[in-house]
């Protein structure tokens, strides 16, 4: 359980219907600044200094801060540390992080800093929140001067799967929002009227192809990869032993395929759990572990309620017909 994650019912209902500045109150103490530095080497030889941005979240009393981990690695990097980070609080103190932990494939990563006292944000429940509902994002847009910028937006759409873009994972049940989201941004909260954070910002769109569409990282998704996090400073991770391209009506209708939603299996690791349960190339994956699959990202967030050595159901079609076999999971390699 994470410290201080969870609101009482005396509490939730005190803050019920917040107005903005009240949200921004309440919430600016658990929100800090996060520096970065390292130093690469030129082309000549010379230690070239680099610098990176980001926002955090206070998530208990004595000091564990939750962020991306694209903020805490080196910049145009996805698995190298930065050499320091630097947390700064809403009261201007500062203080040198240690990472406890970092979980690419969320972008997630928690750091501790030597400190007590501190505030910890709430952590609501994602998987309530409605399309439309009105949400509010905190973090330190471009490095500006003067603490968090705060924007306001809505719920846009829930259980996106979207690809980060600095390190290219892929994240599943996100959150899409309106809600200005900058460099800067990354690893800040987004926060519903009751002051609860239900996403970790983590990746905006721009260009011709959107304008002003942002991401987060549900807490549904976040809150047991913390925790892992804390506890261990890793998160195991089933593993199946396959890999799959998302049905879409149009494959489903140029190959002949049963169903029009669903994970096709393109290719199977010998020797694989997968592959010992007897499932075979173009396999269409419809359920795993008593959760329906309708694309990649649900089955990784199916696969992600059970551990190595677990055995699970998986239902698919072969040939028109629906099936199901025992899978037991192994341990996903490094």
């Amino acid at each position: 359980m994470l410290p201080g994650a969870v609101l009482s019912p005396s509490q939730a209902q005190e803050v019920s219907g917040l107005s903005t500045p009240q949200l921004v109150q309440r919430l600016r103490p658990s929100v800090v600044h996060i520096l970065t530095e390292s130093a690469s080497i030129s082309v000549f030889g010379q230690p070239v200094p680099q610098q990176g941005v980001g926002t955090g979240i206070v998530i208990s009393q004595d000091g564990y801060i939750v962020t991306n981990n694209h903020v805490v690695v080196r910049p145009n990097t996805c698995d190298t540390p930065a050499q320091s980070i630097t947390v700064t609080l809403a009261d201007g103190r500062r203080f040198p992080a240690t990472i406890v932990g970092r979980d690419p494939l969320t972008d997630l990563a928690v750091l501790k800093i030597d400190a007590s006292g501190l505030t910890p944000a709430p952590l609501g429940d994602s998987e309530a929140m409605q399309v439309g509902e009105e949400v509010v994002a905190m973090g330190n847009a471009l490095n500006l001067p003067g603490g968090p910028t705060v924007t306001k937006g809505v719920v846009s759409a829930k259980d996106r799967t979207i690809q980060e873009d600095q390190c290219g994972v892929t994240i599943p049940g996100a959150i899409q929002t309106d809600a200005a989201i900058n460099p800067g941004n990354s690893g800040g909260p987004l926060v519903n009227m009751r002051g609860e954070v239900v996403g970790i910002t983590t990746a905006v769109i721009r260009g011709g192809q959107a304008e002003g569409v942002g991401f987060a990282i549900s807490t549904a998704t976040a809150r047991p990869i913390i925790e892992a996090l804390m506890r261990e400073g890793r998160v195991e991770r089933a593993f199946l032993g396959v890999a799959l391209v998302d049905v879409t009506p149009q494959l489903a209708r140029q190959f002949g395929l049963p169903v029009e939603q669903g994970v096709v299996v393109s290719q199977v690791v010998p020797g694989g759990p997968a592959a010992r349960a007897g499932l075979r190339p173009n396999d269409v994956i419809v359920r795993l572990g008593g959760r329906d699959v309708r694309n990649s990202g649900e089955l990784l967030q199916a696969l992600a309620q059970f551990r190595a050595g677990q055995t699970v159901q998986v239902e698919f079609y072969r040939h028109g017909g629906r099936q199901a076999v025992p899978v037991t999971l192994g341990q996903r390699p490094p």
